[in-house]
């Protein structure tokens, strides 16, 4: 199909939400299995600060349950202290769910930012008209708001309704200043839930809008969802001219190994690794995968790779996910950090 669908299925005790365009996968969301207690990211919590571990920079905070988070940015908090946070980052297995005190509350147009304030509009919206009357919408939707909190326009404000917008504020306002009134309670307690599949996928795919959401029992597979998904199981990943990629994780970090396939060119290794480069960010991005990325690009001259990497850069760019090229090893190998923003979709399938 030309075009772009949303998705959504429903399943027993949780959500799932595709995106196809033009017929291609291009984002996946899974509400985690009803028996997964984990903590999962955008959830706020009122925690108590804990001990400091030894040798890392943090402190655990109890969540409540028997869960725990961590925290990085402790300076000024004492073991004992009050505080409220938010799940920033997927879960690992086995470790503390990473945490932080930069609470953000999040819309179809807005983000209300507490401790952050001030007004910011999208930079993709760069009308002058429509960034005074987005401004104006702004000022009256905050007046009389705490000094404190701020508030962020997306960018599918561009084509929104004056009166939606404004809604939009009116009720991230509401739902910040109630939650940041939990602070007296001397208990641990989940304050807001994790946002569904189905909601994330309202919010975030909404510039532009998608041509058609197919809300309905079997829309999976109708739209090739399914079948798209199948092929994620599969490490290796066709790229044009018949070369391949192999993307597999590891517990310590996610290998990547190109291939030219049967091309023996001199231009073969170049050619696989610029398509392996353009490629690697959507497909770790639908797997789930984050963390310490390592590619071993096909082998080529050291003079390449300064195009490889230019390659990498605006495809990690464009995907949105915080990332960065940490560099290159000694035995040739290009190593990212990517930001854990999901489970791996092994986790949740």
């Amino acid at each position: 199909m030309i075009g772009t669908v949303a998705a959504i299925e429903r399943g027993p005790g949780r959500e799932m939400a595709a995106l196809m365009v033009d017929g291609q996968l291009q984002d996946i969301l899974i509400d985690p299995r009803p028996d997964d207690s984990s903590p999962q990211p955008g959830a706020i919590y009122r925690g108590i600060l804990d001990r400091t571990p030894k040798g890392m920079h943090g402190a655990l905070v109890r969540l409540g349950n028997g869960q725990t988070g961590f925290l990085k940015e402790t300076k000024g908090l004492a073991p004992g202290a009050t505080i409220l946070v938010q799940v920033s980052t997927a879960t690992e297995p086995g470790k503390a769910a990473p945490v932080t005190q930069r609470l953000l509350f999040k819309s179809r147009y807005a983000i209300i930012t507490p401790g952050a304030p001030g007004v910011n509009i999208a930079r993709s919206i760069r009308e002058e008209d429509a960034r005074s009357q987005l401004g104006d919408i702004a000022k009256a939707a905050m007046k009389g708001a705490d000094s404190e909190l701020g508030l962020i326009l997306r960018s599918a404000c561009r084509e929104a309704d004056a009166q939606d917008i404004a809604a939009d504020i009116h009720e991230m306002r509401q739902l910040a200043e109630s939650i940041l009134s939990e602070t007296n309670a001397n208990e641990p307690e989940l304050l807001l839930d994790a946002p569904s599949a189905g909601l994330v996928a309202w919010r975030d795919w909404s510039d532009p809008d998608p041509d058609e959401v197919a809300d309905h029992i079997g829309a999976f597979e109708a739209h090739g969802v399914w079948e798209a998904i199948e092929a994620l199981k599969d490490p290796r990943v066709l790229l044009a001219g018949g070369a391949w990629m192999s993307i597999e994780a590891t517990r310590a970090l996610v290998a990547v190994d190109v291939n030219t396939g049967g091309d023996f060119t001199p231009a073969a290794a170049l050619k696989a690794n610029i398509a392996a480069a353009r490629a690697l960010p959507r497909q770790l991005r639908l797997r789930g995968y984050g963390g310490q990325i390592v590619v071993d690009f096909a082998p080529g001259p050291k003079r390449d790779r300064a195009v490889i990497e230019q390659s990498l850069s605006a495809a990690l760019r464009a995907e949105g996910t915080e990332s960065h090229i940490a560099g290159w090893t000694p035995l040739g190998h290009c190593e990212i950090q990517r930001r854990r923003d999901r489970r791996p979709l092994a986790e949740l399938l």
